[in-house]
């Protein structure tokens, strides 16, 4: 569950293709804040620089390839809706 605790009315959403995954970011300074994922829409990936007192230290750090990135999560609950495979 996320909840925003202050500035909700700042926020503003893009979505594009099938409007699954929203992406958020504070409509003054534009920062991305988080964002719902598209392949499993019940997760989501937060700005961590967003959070105060964060240690980013302390969480191991992942490389993303965005070009070998699948649309398709091979682990999709069947509650989330589709795609299930790369379009």
């Amino acid at each position: 569950m996320t909840t925003i605790l202050s500035d909700e009315d700042l926020l503003s959403a893009y979505a594009w293709n099938t409007h699954r995954a929203k992406h958020f970011f504070c409509s003054r300074c534009g920062v991305y804040t988080f964002h719902r994922k598209r392949a499993a829409p019940d997760h989501f990936g937060i700005n961590v620089f967003c959070l105060e007192n964060f240690d980013i230290g302390s969480f191991p750090i992942r490389a993303t390839d965005g070009v070998g990135m699948s649309v398709a999560a091979p682990d999709a609950l069947p509650q989330w809706p589709e795609p299930r495979e790369p379009t």
